[in-house]
């Protein structure tokens, strides 16, 4: 089944390279053909036109500088647009970044939240001065079915195959906890990971929330589901650690993993590039990785 996965990747990467050179190949093109200039609110009319249940009234996925009138010259994706992020776009000529995380630090990425801030002043100033156009896409990915971030790990992971409905709890082969860390740690490229649990401990019911769910879903996914493992993004450190800890010492057969929130969404931006190729044949499309903004000793 692997092999599997694999063919499926290499093929929507030929896609990829096919639309690249804008040649109408696959039927996943639809009614899209090569175009020699987009705007900014054109592509996003396109993603928007896949969503189920179409353009949301409320939302965080917004345009968070530039203008939708804007002629794309290449598009980015990452999880963060990072200064560094903005840098790199510019240096490789993409004024357009779709980013799935807020760039301004609060989730509503209100400037002001924190009044008198310098940094989100500075970080504006670049924005104008490379003319980049960052908009959010976060609510309407997470919407997609398949989820495009859940779909993005399940491909990096290779646990399609244990997982063929997509969904946030399903079951692997029984091995044990470290097996689990060590495939994580290598196929998500991560440097280190965080874990509760004995490292031979048996697991084989998963609960995966890449991101950053929330201490009462994380916990009531896992109490729901008699799941034997948790893998998280991020979690409140005061809510569900503390409770994997004292159950583990009630004798509860539990553990869980903290992946990191950068590092457990990543892989569905880095996706999108695949997913959104088809629908604008021809445009430039960059997966940068924004990374992770700590460092171990």
């Amino acid at each position: 089944m692997a092999k599997q996965i694999y063919k499926r990747r290499d093929f929507l990467g030929d896609v990829v390279k096919a639309g690249a050179a804008g040649m109408m190949v696959s039927p996943f093109l639809g009614h899209f053909t090569t175009t020699d200039s987009l705007t900014v609110s054109q592509v996003i009319d396109r993603i928007i036109s896949e969503v189920p249940g179409g353009k949301l009234n409320e939302t965080v996925d917004t345009l968070k500088s530039g203008s939708g009138d804007q002629v794309v010259t290449g598009i980015v994706t990452t999880m963060f647009a990072t200064v560094a992020v903005i840098r790199a776009a510019a240096k490789i000529k993409a004024n357009f970044i779709i980013t799935h995380e807020p760039s301004f630090y609060n989730h509503a990425d209100d400037p002001n939240w924190v009044e008198n801030n310098s940094t989100v002043k500075e970080k504006k100033e670049l924005l104008e001065k490379y003319q980049i156009t960052v908009w959010r896409f976060h609510d309407y990915w997470h919407r997609m079915k398949p989820d495009g971030i859940l779909h993005g790990v399940l491909l990096k992971t290779e646990w399609l195959t244990y997982n063929p409905k997509e969904e946030n709890v399903f079951q692997l082969p029984s091995q044990s906890l470290i097996e689990i860390i060590r495939h994580l740690r290598d196929s998500l490229k991560i440097p280190k990971l965080r874990y509760i649990g004995e490292e031979t401990s048996n697991c084989s019911i998963i609960v995966l929330l890449p991101g950053a769910a929330g201490g009462q879903k994380q916990v009531k996914m896992l109490i729901e589901n008699k799941a034997d493992l948790l893998i998280v993004g991020e979690s409140p450190e005061w809510e569900t650690s503390e409770y994997i800890r004292d159950s583990r010492a009630l004798g509860k057969s539990v553990s869980m993993i903290v992946l990191g929130h950068a590092f457990s969404e990543e892989p569905g931006m880095e996706y999108l590039v695949q997913w959104l190729q088809p629908k604008v044949p021809g445009m430039k499309i960059t997966h940068i990785a924004s990374g992770s903004p700590y460092t171990w000793t």
